[in-house]
């Protein structure tokens, strides 16, 4: 049954809000927005009426686009910190003939019995793998038939309090939060594949101020870290080469300069006036060679991060954020990691900036973290479609293709 789901991700410099529905096994994009972020610094709450602001603004902005509210969403959480272990589970099969969603999510709940929660959250429990009766490596054991089910289960913990104030933030502007994860695990859902799943490699987001290096190991995220340089870094070099504020920098940035010097054309100027109130001319050539340093500086902390992280055999690279989007970014990528890496491609039809590679991801995680335990949820309720339907009707004939009509709402067990 088709449903509508919701991801909303906080980041420092912009809210991402997308909406997708579910529809003949394909995820289409039915809205998405960004504005820019207050009161969130380093994916941290910092002010939180800011905060909240920002969030009703987003919201107002993809409710006009959709004709009905937003009540519901999954939210995108930063994996700084985060914590993670493997844990085992085991649970008898409540009917031999076939194993249900609900032996599978008491397995994962048996996992999880001795764990303390008191200083930290649990943010995510994904399954390695399945054994039915000493049968091993399964991966989904749904309908199989057998007497006992184990599992072994990556789990991860955030520090409760700036979680807790992220959730306080999505509740003050009226919405309910149904599931959390973290960023990297939409970043990976945003591109994950069979092939993938089935590789060891890394998934690069390069935000505003930090970049998130995080590892997986057939489709399981296993390690994780932060690198304290990222798209602001170069919007600063730019702004003081020269002597120009962070936001035209940022203009610049985006507009005008592209990601190797060798792509960028000597004949493109552009006229600057810096803070001593004189009017310089800046040809394409000249901002793109300061781009590309430090974008070379921040590819090789990236290459160097990871060695740190894992001594296996890295298979695929791919990196998103919104600096990833830069004319010849591609090119960079080539020159120092070859043809191992890429950037990031999402191929939704109206999501397809990687700004929106988290937020989009998130949702495809939620939505397979539901197939596995047999279940079906819907964030938008029978009211809201009515209407909704209702109003389109007037102006097409055949609703069907674009919004679902009919939908199960289904209580579910994490």
């Amino acid at each position: 049954m088709d449903s509508i789901y919701t991801g909303i991700d906080l980041g420092s410099h912009s809210i991402k809000i997308v909406v997708c529905e579910k529809k003949n096994d394909k995820f289409n994009c039915l809205a998405a927005t960004s504005v820019k972020a207050r009161g969130i610094k380093e994916g941290q709450i910092v002010d939180t009426k800011l905060a909240v602001s920002s969030v009703k603004e987003a919201l107002k902005d993809i409710e006009e686009m959709l004709g009905f509210k937003i009540k519901k969403v999954i939210a995108c959480v930063p994996p700084t910190d985060c914590k993670m272990d493997i844990l085992r589970g085991s649970a008898e099969v409540s009917d031999y003939n076939s194993i249900s969603g609900t032996d599978i999510s008491n397995c994962i709940v048996d996992a999880l019995k001795d764990m303390d929660f008191k200083e930290e959250e649990l943010v995510t429990s994904i399954p390695i793998s399945f054994k039915v009766d000493g049968k091993e490596e399964i991966k989904d054991p749904k309908k199989m038939h057998g007497s006992n089910i184990e599992t072994k289960v990556v789990i991860s913990t955030l520090e409760k309090e700036p979680l807790y104030r992220l959730l306080e933030v999505l509740k003050l502007s009226g919405l309910e939060t149904v599931d959390i994860a973290y960023t990297s695990t939409g970043d990976y859902y945003a591109v994950k594949n069979k092939k993938l799943d089935e590789l060891v490699g890394a998934i690069i987001n390069i935000g505003e101020n930090k970049t998130n290096v995080a590892i997986y190991n057939r489709g399981i995220q296993i390690k994780n870290s932060v690198i304290p340089v990222g798209s602001k870094n170069v919007d600063k070099d730019i702004a003081y080469i020269y002597k120009i504020d962070l936001k035209q920098a940022k203009k610049l940035k985006e507009n005008f300069a592209v990601a190797v010097s060798k792509k960028a054309d000597n004949t493109d100027v552009i006229e600057v006036t810096n803070s001593e109130n004189e009017t310089n001319k800046i040809t394409q050539v000249d901002i793109s060679k300061v781009v590309e340093a430090r974008l070379r500086e921040l590819l090789k902390l990236v290459k160097n991060e990871i060695k740190n992280l894992t001594n296996r055999e890295i298979r695929y690279i791919i990196i998103t954020g919104g600096l990833s989007e830069m004319a010849g970014f591609q090119n960079i990528v080539d020159d120092e990691f070859g043809f191992v890496a890429r950037v990031c491609n999402i191929s939704t039809i109206g999501v397809r900036h990687n700004k929106y590679s988290s937020s989009l991801g998130i949702i495809k995680y939620f939505f397979d973290k539901l197939s596995l335990r047999g279940k079906t949820y819907n964030m938008v309720d029978d009211e809201e479609i009515n209407n909704l339907i209702k109003t389109t009707e007037n102006v097409v004939e055949n609703t069907d293709e674009n919004i679902t009509s009919k939908i199960f709402r289904h209580f579910f067990d994490d």
